[in-house]
């Protein structure tokens, strides 16, 4: 199919031209004018034929041409309904896309993906980067990879190891349900309007099952809050968030083998587990 390339200066604001359109900050839209870009995306989610891909967002549809071209089945969930009109006549041709107007924190996933495993892909908007990938991650959808482009800080984040000032409670989520690793950088100059930060592509390949075993998931992620809730605090203060004493601070952090006098920035995956699973018996 000899469409023109969506991801182009020239491309891009022929289309906004015509659509009257202009990026809603609101919604946090930057339009992506780099065909060189979208081809790493799409390499690095690693589609076939056999793949289904839901796509986050697809805006004018400049990555949806993309993941469409490697021939997989593309669903794109679009918010904006402005956009509808715009990716109907973006994307025409494309017998292999389907475009759902709807919230992705709201549609039902696995009605609209019709598959029983599928990738992810995402050029998400910064203001909701992580409310999204939570709603992904925390449904245990039968995802096997998620591509996506955040603020690099917020990449840099999600990859974190332990002891850095990146680390924190995204990254141990993250890495609970995920491999997450960095695949390359973009620079401003690849959007328009031009963002005043760097962006960057991360692919989070799903676990099997977490790293760590815990008694209960939930009191693990309240664990992790807790322990960074008070960021610069030693573990004997910031856990007391847990809504207990001081004393029951010093046992639980006993019985777990942790040194209360850690910063929760300090803390591996294993280490918030032994807390976890220890926590119930400290508390009693």
């Amino acid at each position: 199919m000899d469409k023109p390339i969506i991801a182009s200066p020239q491309v891009t604001q022929h289309i906004l031209n015509r659509f009257k359109l202009r990026a809603d900050k609101k919604l946090g839209q930057n339009f992506l004018i780099d065909e060189n870009v979208v081809r790493q995306i799409v390499e690095a989610a690693e589609l076939s034929e056999a793949d289904t891909v839901l796509e986050v967002g697809p805006g004018i549809g400049t990555l949806t041409q993309g993941l469409a071209e490697s021939k997989a089945k593309v669903v794109a969930v679009e918010l904006d309904t402005r956009l509808l009109p715009v990716l109907a006549t973006t994307l025409e041709g494309y017998d292999n896309v389907r475009v759902v107007h709807g919230d992705i924190l709201k549609v039902n996933i696995m009605e609209e993906v019709g598959a029983p495993e599928f990738k992810v892909c995402a050029n998400l908007p910064y203001y909701i980067t992580t409310p999204i990938i939570f709603a992904l991650l925390e449904k245990r959808l039968p995802m096997e990879r998620l591509v996506a482009m955040v603020q690099k800080e917020v990449a840099e984040r999600m990859a974190a190891q332990p002891g850095g000032k990146d680390y924190g409670a995204l990254s141990v989520a993250i890495q609970y349900y995920t491999e997450p690793e960095i695949a390359f950088i973009v620079p401003p100059t690849s959007f328009i309007p031009a963002p005043a930060v760097d962006s960057a592509v991360i692919v989070c390949k799903r676990r099997s099952k977490p790293p760590v075993e815990v008694c209960d998931e939930a009191l693990f992620f309240r664990v992790v809050k807790a322990a960074f809730s008070l960021r610069r605090k030693m573990l004997s203060n910031s856990l007391k968030n847990m809504g207990i004493k001081s004393e029951q601070v010093a046992k639980w952090l006993e019985l777990a083998g942790v040194d209360g006098k850690r910063r929760a920035e300090t803390l591996s995956l294993e280490d918030f587990a032994k807390l976890t699973n220890s926590f119930n018996e400290a508390v009693k």
